[in-house]
């Protein structure tokens, strides 16, 4: 079978064995749902794709967006020869073959040809690389697919020779159209127009309509898996029964969440889940976490998060909340869910409410840069340790005054290295407990000794 031309028989009855998905996958833009800015009238990708002027590109977007399907339509409109690999099943002895089939072309001056590869970032970093000098040269035109941001999936040299397209979920409103389309199309859909009733000609109150809408819901926009989904809920229907939302529920089950634990969604979700504490937002938070949890996300990696942004976007403002999210890990590792869920439920929400403050984040950076510009500074002699006679000949210690034999147990020395004395690293806010470390801060500061100038 053609992966962008599925046979149909004779007489125009769909092939029982080829999935409603595959059968209704569009031979044209217009019957493309969603990324109305890459595949509407007069768009640069539809362009480039009928005109067969695309270069070298990587579609980029969720499952069942429409990646392959363009790559069909690029099929068909182009004089180039085409080539599909898979980088699931394919290695790099095929890939090379590919590439070396170029090369003749281009030498016996036949021109470059098109090469799709689905799935591209399922490639390792050798095997891209061995793209580059194709690509560069123009013996290849590249047309890759891939669901992970190709900032972190793909080489950089390599997304740099392309174009990156960023195609979107088609809405729930376009999937239940063209659903209503797959359902009554009696030459490449399912031809159930006697399942298709409106609400009027109903006596309850829900029609065919609700059902797809619950169709399109339950795939998350993912349009294969709603056309794969609305299939095996009209087979599964008795004699005689109509299409509604509990027959597509029941149908369903539960559709895994759309989560990859190694791929950039995850990092894009831990993201919204940790803006969402910096802002002070408990419900987003609780929201951000739920969604991470349902989708299986290990909890103990999310504890030890909280226990990151206690101390970046929190720190001293409140205290309590650096052992808050300790706490919470504890119970993650000792519980495991679904026990522990509470506890990161009740750290998440503590976080947020929390008073905010970075000054220590900002204060350890720039600490970091202190170092690294002035290098390593000397200890003082005076708050060096005189071990031997021969540091005491050489006044190690000399000048330095113990703290508790002074007045409320402070000498008013500043540490610091010479060079670096009355330098200000951190300063408090005056918002939550900072608020009373600034007073304390303030009273030491107006007792220090001041450094020479």
């Amino acid at each position: 079978m053609n992966l962008f031309e599925p046979e149909t028989s004779s007489d125009k009855t769909p092939a029982a064995h080829i999935p409603l998905a595959e059968r209704m996958r569009p031979s044209r833009f217009e019957g493309l749902a969603g990324s109305p800015h890459l595949f509407g009238e007069g768009a640069p990708l539809r362009r480039g794709v009928e005109e067969d002027a695309l270069g070298s590109a990587i579609l980029w977007g969720p499952p069942g967006c429409g990646k392959t399907t363009v790559a069909g339509l690029l099929k068909r409109h182009t004089k180039l020869p085409f080539r599909t690999l898979s980088a699931v099943s394919s290695g790099l002895p095929e890939l090379r073959g590919v590439l070396e089939e170029a090369a003749k072309r281009v030498r016996g001056g036949f021109g470059p040809l098109r090469l799709f590869i689905d799935e591209i970032h399922r490639y390792n970093k050798g095997q891209q690389d061995a793209l580059l000098p194709a690509v560069e040269s123009g013996n290849i035109r590249l047309l890759g697919a891939t669901t992970e941001n190709p900032s972190y999936a793909l080489n950089p040299a390599l997304v740099s020779r392309c174009q990156v397209f960023q195609l979107s979920a088609p809405p729930s409103e376009d999937l239940s159209s063209l659903l209503r389309q797959a359902l009554t199309d009696s030459v490449r859909g399912l031809g159930r127009e006697d399942l298709y009733v409106v609400r009027e000609e109903l006596d309850t109150p829900t029609s065919t309509d609700d059902a797809l809408s619950a169709v399109a819901q339950a795939a998350d926009g993912d349009l294969r898996a709603a056309l794969n989904l609305l299939e095996w809920t009209v087979a599964s229907l008795e004699p005689g029964a109509t299409l509604t939302p509990e027959t597509v529920a029941r149908a369903a089950g539960r559709r895994p969440p759309a989560y990859d634990r190694t791929g950039d969604g995850r990092y894009q979700m831990i993201a919204v889940l940790h803006k969402s504490v910096r802002g002070s937002d408990p419900q987003a938070a609780l929201y951000w976490l739920a969604r991470m949890i349902d989708a299986g996300e290990d909890p103990v990696y999310l504890a030890r998060r909280m226990i990151r942004m206690a101390s970046e976007d929190i720190g001293l403002a409140d205290p309590h909340a650096l052992p808050l999210t300790i706490a919470a890990r504890d119970a993650c590792e000792h519980l495991g869910l679904p026990e522990c869920n509470l506890a990161l439920a009740e750290a998440i929400v503590y976080l947020a409410l929390a008073p905010k403050s970075n000054k220590l984040e900002t204060g350890w950076a720039a600490v970091l840069e202190s170092v690294k510009r002035t290098g390593q500074l000397p200890v003082p002699l005076m708050f060096q340790n005189a071990v031997t006679a021969f540091d005491r000949r050489r006044n190690v210690g000399t000048g330095y005054r113990y703290d508790h034999d002074s007045p409320d147990a402070y000498s008013g020395q500043d540490h610091l290295p010479e060079a670096l004395r009355g330098t200000v690293f951190w300063e408090p806010v005056e918002r939550g407990f900072e608020r009373e470390l600034k007073k304390r801060l303030d009273w030491f500061e107006a007792r220090r000794e001041k450094p020479l100038l």
